[in-house]
């Protein structure tokens, strides 16, 4: 069966190349763009139950990692690539506020598809997000300086419209019907990736002339910024004492950025250039993404079947089985560690 979250990376390619060559169809469409992010939050919202919350109070460590490289790392990163390669202030503002922003929900179906936990990217996001409203405005204000105006209490209130009300109508739905979210489970990551396809070519759409003239600089800069960020995340959190499944799903939550949300505040504040960073990554982390998610599972499937023939040879001794237990259980295709997603976490 056709899966769009599957095909991803492919279709992300192809509808943006569609949109930059024949723009004028989508032009109209910019007013749906805060919409459609407040339905793929709304989507996320109904992925959501108290016990991820109590998850969070029970097992905080990978999600304060997480959270804090989202906030430290990303950002950090965003403003050394832009003054390293000399990007225009429209620009860096762009990178700044990719950087600045919660993860994305596109995080959650890659942690998925690379045997990650789903539940605490879920988490993660939710936490992330949440903080987001107050730290994004005011990283934004550290690295940007003083030659960039940001309005500090307008952007919290757009975060608070685009993210919070709709996380928690997700919440709620869930909450009070279940019914109907374990009918659209099955569905909601093909929807969110389609809904993100549509904001990606409306953006990609709405700046195909900037697109055509923008240097490779630019692209290098979201290239870098993603791939250091999934580098760095998986780094520090295996130097942290973090599992690999935990790892996997720190690397993936904080190199994979709410990029959509990203450029609809560079949209609201600063115009349609600073916006480029954040189609261009909304592209690009995605690929990225699935690659990265790819390699992982088949990392554990080739794990999986080398265990299989040590055990079906007898070679497998006790102490090298519980070695194997204690460290790489989770590359074994066990998708928890600390975490135990139940069994309506594991299809999301």
């Amino acid at each position: 069966m056709f899966s769009i979250s599957r095909f991803f990376p492919f279709l992300a390619v192809a509808v943006s190349l569609l949109a930059w060559y024949d723009p004028q169809p989508l032009l109209g469409w910019k007013g749906a763009i805060v919409p459609s992010l407040m339905a793929i939050m709304f989507c996320m919202g109904l992925t959501l139950r108290l016990e991820d919350f109590r998850r969070v109070l029970n097992k905080p460590k990978p999600i304060a990692t997480g959270v804090t490289l989202q906030f430290v790392l990303m950002p950090l990163i965003a403003w050394a690539l832009a003054l390293l390669l000399g990007l225009s202030p429209e620009l860096t503002i762009g990178l700044i506020l990719v950087g600045a922003c919660a993860g994305g929900t596109a995080s959650n179906v890659m942690t998925y598809l690379a045997g990650g936990d789903v539940a605490l990217s879920v988490s993660m996001t939710l936490m992330s997000t949440l903080w987001s409203v107050v730290i994004t405005p005011y990283l934004v204000w550290f690295y940007a300086g003083a030659d960039i105006t940001v309005d500090t209490l307008a952007m919290i209130i757009s975060i608070g419209k685009i993210v919070i009300i709709p996380i928690a109508l997700g919440l709620i739905v869930n909450r009070v019907m279940p019914q109907l979210r374990q009918r659209l489970d099955r569905y909601l990551p093909d929807l969110a990736s389609a809904v993100i396809l549509f904001v990606v070519a409306v953006i990609v759409a709405l700046n195909a002339d900037e697109i055509s003239t923008l240097g490779a600089s630019a692209a290098i800069a979201v290239m870098l910024h993603n791939l250091i960020g999934l580098a760095g995340g998986y780094a520090i959190a295996r130097w942290n004492g973090h599992t690999e499944v935990e790892s996997r799903t720190i690397a993936l939550e904080v190199g994979m950025q709410n990029s959509g949300l990203g450029v609809a505040l560079a949209l609201k504040f600063y115009g349609p250039v600073a916006a480029l960073p954040g189609a261009l990554f909304s592209i690009w982390h995605n690929i990225s993404g699935s690659l990265l998610a790819a390699f992982w599972q088949w990392r554990t499937q080739q794990n999986v079947q080398h265990l299989q023939r040590a055990r079906q040879s007898g070679s497998l001794l006790r102490g090298a089985g519980a070695h194997v237990n204690a460290d790489t259980a989770p590359d074994a295709g066990q998708s928890v560690s600390h975490y135990t997603p139940d069994s309506s976490d594991s299809g999301k």
